[in-house]
């Protein structure tokens, strides 16, 4: 999100960061493609080479780049910092006793923490005082000069001074104590990101949030939470602060001194009622989002009316803050925690209660690695201040978050204030763009909401409580395909599962729960007796009437132990569950099979046998006093869980969400049930939510995007007492069968923001998923999170959604806004036609970025977008398996309407056909579901570039559907930063005796990029191509600089380009060899007319001759 230089820079050099798909290879050089150098000629045949093997690599590739996903290698921060001090009740109004900004606010908060227990689990930190060199990071020198002078002055002086200002008083030791509390918080900087601790909370006044440059205002002395940001930006290389406020008045302070800052993100939600509250301020209107380098940067969500609710502010954060803070990915989160918006307060007159902060604090632990710090700012009724610190600390410390009250609907006001928010801020952040704008729904919602007022009972308070349940038996290994042992639904994926769970320690963390055989009475509570009676019948099967029977079904074998691996599968979801409803374990994983979300109520289907999922709900709801549970099952298994839509789509107390890839009904399980505009039947209307993917090939930012604009708001006003996802893995980069790109991280951060539902009640039990390391890592991933552990980093910058995810998301969106409120989120529909075209920050635009994989580079590492961290390789996580898994396949063209398909393995039956086979009952077989049959498999690393959200929705009618013959096929020739122009082939055939006489391809370059503006008019001397290195002298394959001229070797040599484009921050680079040029931010190649004076100047000094003019 950074542009400009740092506003605060750090001295000493930068760290160069090297691409492991990127290191000093030839085979990845892109400035050798085409060239008839000898290194570039073998670099090219060794690329086609690794392209072949890449068909056959499989799980050995893969698991060779997740070598970099070491869970175990860095032990996490841990432990929740606490900072009190009793001098922090000095600073009082020595003319007013009954002040409201009292002594007696910090007091209340610590008797509260002491007599909930909470104290002994904290870790307590001593505050300091803040050095004058900190508080002049934010403040004038004179001012703070002032301040210091008050402790001399006189009971009169004080006032006289005081009245000055607008509403605040000084004591004589109020700059001791406002020192104190500025230092409370650089304590916990400090301790947090040097991960002694991982989280903290500063009980410190007085507040700081209205504290401005020169001035006092509203309690506030020195402001806190901005000089906390400041400091982590000078004192801790943090380049991306984000602010969060929620007290119930506007930090116009911090506004005011970070409002140009593109490297610290401020978002503040209060009470405005046109400007009529105070600090009565047109600039706490939405509309003020920051100005030069900073615009986009600052962003209000002013509350119009009074009254509101937990629902109001957790959309706030669900639909707004949360998109928004993920894209910015901070590497910091500081919170201006007041709690006068909580009910009860007399400044605020909210309904928020406390139990709704915890559910705010869980989901920025999400963040920044869980790098969390809350400041006390307001709160002026003592118990509700108290209580919503507790429930904040309760948060830090771990614990799971308490149940919502209804109302779970936020209010229509809230919805326009959101909606207002989200418009002035459309053209600064892609992932806002998602939403298109256009009339929804309005009025009373249609859906069966008569259930809805009960509340989910919370867990009993037992010694297990905070503990993951685990379930895992090896006797459901003995379900197996006896006549095709290379069949994907393989023995081997639960025991690699389980291997690797207890490789990281997980198994020792978790609580072991054991498994058991459902009885027939419990399958009966979701299938038909003669279903489970047939299943009874193949345990004395003789081989021959095992297949069978299985022929009869789509896509299923059976042998004689499938029977009890299926109950047990069940017995061991039922033991867990009811682990969970009863307060033993908080949350549970079950590492089962064969897995059931295909499995109907009269027939087996899609590996499945009998439906886990379904009959945990059902058993979850047998055994609670509740009437009617309210359980919600999400669906992340690449293929729609067909059997679990039908068996609850008239129930309104089960809601099912399912994200699946549909390819326009041909992917499996090939039905038009799995279609957006299927919402259940009867009471159930509104209950069912499909997903349904079609086109392009779909990563981590999709699956949030779908997560913050439907599921979550959906999920939130249904307000679940019990979660259990369908957790199959086949959507994950590697998969045979899915041919998605989420990464274990993006599992994990989907885990976290589940957990914040149902009082973290969360059960995870296994589905597919067939890359065996993909399965592991990204359930290990999970269980992580739900013992706590804080999601890691996402590959930086996330890329924005993919234009066909943006367009699935918005009619799943139209679809369900008439049953649910939380969607109706109203854009004018001339927003999105008024973007400029592009719309970048500064100088960089993440909006404009495809995958990194999609372009080959000269100089990598890339130059990294200003406000963005170079993350070392234990920080960066899976970024590098995002990075590195993506290979330029050479071998195979791919026409540009090309399906983005799943690869053909083995098949769920041993007749593998190049065409989709269709089963007995005209369904099509599971794993030859890709839509569009290929005569051989397409790699992976067959990667679409993605286009900028805004431009590529409104080039998809142009684009135009695919009928039914080509379903799912797209277009996917947009460029890196979000161009899109007709797909020419560009080919060289090349003959002799140094090829083989295949075709080469050759990367297109873009015709635009957003960083030209950085190049620079010619120096008086020209450009000279024959100049050395200036840092080393090679003159073997130098680069010149077109912002300052200078020339440096690439990365073949020393890699002193690379150096000075981290360095200097400049990203268009000339080659002397090829004259072309590459851009660091967009990872591509350009050609523009900007760039023709330099290569035309490089082409007379090497040539002697002017290249012909532009056309």
């Amino acid at each position: 999100m950074d542009s400009g230089p740092d506003p605060t820079p750090v001295p000493g050099p930068k760290t160069v960061r090297r691409s492991p798909r990127l290191s000093k290879t030839p085979d990845n050089s892109p400035q050798d493609h085409g060239r008839g150098g000898r290194r570039g000629h073998r670099g090219l045949q060794e690329v086609k080479r690794r392209g072949r093997m890449d068909k056959s690599k499989g799980e050995e590739e893969l698991a060779d780049h997740l070598q970099h996903l070491d869970l175990s290698s860095k032990a996490p921060a841990s432990g929740t910092g606490l900072v009190y001090s009793e001098m922090f009740t000095h600073h009082r109004c020595l003319w007013d006793p009954s002040h409201p900004e009292s002594p007696d606010r910090v007091t209340a908060i610590m008797e509260e923490v002491e007599k909930q227990g909470l104290l002994s689990h904290c870790v307590r930190v001593q505050p300091r005082e803040a050095t004058e060199e900190e508080l002049l990071l934010v403040h004038s020198k004179q001012y703070v000069d002032l301040m210091r002078s008050t402790q001399t002055m006189s009971e009169s002086q004080l006032k006289s001074l005081s009245e000055t200002y607008d509403s605040v008083y000084i004591h004589p030791e109020s700059f001791q104590v406002a020192s104190l509390a500025v230092g409370s918080v650089l304590q916990l900087v400090d301790k947090v990101m040097t991960s002694e601790l991982r989280n903290g909370f500063a009980v410190a006044r007085p507040p700081g949030h209205h504290a401005q440059y020169d001035q006092s205002n509203g309690f506030s002395l020195f402001n806190n939470v901005a000089l906390a940001a400041r400091y982590a930006n000078t004192r801790h290389r943090a380049r991306r602060v984000l602010i969060v406020d929620w007290d119930v008045h506007h930090g116009q302070g911090i506004q005011y001194l970070l409002q140009e800052d593109p490297s610290i993100l401020y978002f503040s939600v209060h009470r405005f009622e046109q400007g009529s509250f105070w600090p009565h301020l047109s600039t706490s209107d939405s509309q003020a989002v920051g100005t030069g380098p900073g615009e986009g940067f600052n962003i209000n969500l002013p509350w119009n009316k009074t009254g509101m609710t937990d629902a109001d502010y957790i959309a706030a954060f669900t639909q707004l803050l949360l998109p928004v803070a993920y894209e910015f990915q901070p590497q910091l989160v500081l919170v201006c925690a007041g709690f006068d918006s909580v009910v009860g307060d007399p400044k605020g007159e909210m309904c928020a209660r406390p139990q709704c902060f915890s559910v705010l604090t869980h989901m920025l632990m999400g963040l920044a690695q869980g790098r969390l710090i809350l400041s006390l700012e307001g709160g002026y009724n003592l118990q509700s201040t108290a209580d919503g610190a507790v429930a904040c600390l309760r948060s830090l410390l771990g614990e799971p978050c308490p149940p919502l009250q209804p109302p779970t609907m936020p209010s229509n006001s809230a919805l326009k204030s959101i909606s207002e928010t989200i418009s002035a801020l459309y053209p600064y952040w892609s992932c806002l763009q998602v939403l298109e704008g256009g009339p929804l729904a309005d009025g009373k919602v249609i859906r069966q909401t008569a259930n809805e007022s009960m509340v989910a009972e919370p867990s009993p308070a037992l010694s297990g409580a905070m503990t993951t349940g685990l379930v895992y038996d090896p006797k459901m290994m003995e379900h197996l395909n006896m006549w095709d042992s290379h069949h994907p639904e393989q023995p081997q994926r639960i025991s690699k599962i389980f291997s690797k769970h207890q490789e990281l320690g997980l198994v020792d963390r978790c609580q072991r729960i054991p498994a058991r055989l459902a009885t027939e009475d419990e399958l009966a509570m979701c299938h038909g007796l003669s279903h489970i009676s047939q299943m009874k019948t193949t345990e004395v099967m003789k081989s021959r009437d095992l297949f069978r029977l299985g022929q009869e079904f789509n896509s299923v074998f059976l042998n004689n132990q499938s029977f009890n691996c299926a109950l047990t599968a069940a017995g061991g979801c039922f033991n867990t569950v009811q682990s969970i409803l009863t307060g033993q374990v908080c949350n549970g994983v079950a590492v089962v099979r064969p897995p059931g979300h295909h499995a109907e109520r009269d027939s087996a289907c899609g590996f499945c046998l009998f439906n886990t999922a379904a009959l945990t709900a059902r058993y979850a709801q047998s055994i609670t006093h509740n009437a009617a549970l309210r359980v919600l099952i999400l669906d992340w298994d690449v293929h729609h869980g067909n059997g679990t839509q039908h068996i609850f789509e008239e129930d309104g107390s089960v809601l099912y969400i399912s994200l699946h890839r549909y390819d326009n009904g041909v992917f499996f399980p090939s039905s038009e049930d799995a279609n957006c505009d299927r919402v259940g039947l009867g009471q159930g209307a509104g209950f069912n939510v499909n997903i349904p993917w079609s086109g392009g090939q779909m990563g981590d930012s999709d699956y949030l995007a779908a997560f913050h604009n439907v599921v979550m708001p959906i999920a939130t006003e249904f307000n679940p007492g019990l979660v259990l996802i369908s957790a199959g893995f086949d959507a994950a980069r590697g998969d045979p069968l899915g041919g998605y790109h989420v990464t274990p991280e993006g599992y994990a951060h989907l885990t976290h923001l589940l957990t914040s539902l149902a009082g973290g009640r969360v059960l995870l039990i296994l589905e597919g998923g067939y890359n065996l390391t993909s399965i592991s890592d990204s359930m290990a991933m999970c269980t992580s999170v739900l013992l706590g552990d804080p999601p890691p980093p996402l590959a930086t910058p996330l890329p924005p959604p993919h234009h066909r995810a943006v367009k699935t998301i918005n009619q799943v969106i139209r679809c369900h806004a008439p049953y649910w409120a939380s969607l109706r989120v109203h854009l004018p529909e001339s927003l999105r036609a008024s973007l400029p075209s592009p719309k970048h920050r500064g100088k960089r635009s993440s909006k404009g970025k495809g995958r990194k994989s999609d372009q080959p580079s000269p100089d990598k590492p890339p130059l990294p977008p200003a406000g963005q961290e170079q993350h070392s390789k234990e920080d960066a996580g899976l970024d590098q398996l995002t990075q590195g898994l993506a290979t330029l396949d050479i071998n195979q063209a791919v026409s540009a309407g090309a399906t983005a398909t799943s690869t053909p393995v083995g098949g769920a039956r041993q007749k593998v056909r190049p065409s989709p086979q269709k089963s007995s009952n005209g369904d099509e077989v599971k794993a030859e579901s890709s839509g569009v049959a290929l005569e051989k498999s397409q790699p992976a690393a067959s990667i679409p570039q993605r286009p900028t959200v805004a431009e590529a929705t409104s080039e998809s009618a142009a684009v135009g559907e695919q009928g039914a013959g080509g379903a799912g096929a797209e277009p996917e020739a947009e460029g890196a930063c979000g161009w899109s122009k007709p797909q020419v082939s560009m080919e060289l055939l090349c003959g002799g005796g140094d090829t083989d006489g295949s075709t080469l391809y050759v990367v297109d370059p873009l015709a635009w990029c957003p960083h030209l503006d950085a190049v620079k008019p010619l120096p008086p001397a020209g450009i000279n191509v024959f100049l050395p290195c200036q840092d080393c002298g090679s003159e073997a394959e130098n680069w010149t600089c077109l912002t300052c001229y200078q020339v440096f070797c690439g990365r073949f040599v020393n890699e002193h380009m690379v150096t000075h484009g981290v360095v200097s921050e400049h990203p268009l680079v000339l080659s002397f060899a090829d004259l072309s040029t590459w851009c660091y931010l967009c990872e591509a190649y350009v050609h523009n007319k900007v760039l023709f004076e330099a290569k035309n100047a490089a082409h007379c000094a090497k040539f002697g001759e002017e290249i012909p003019p532009w056309s």
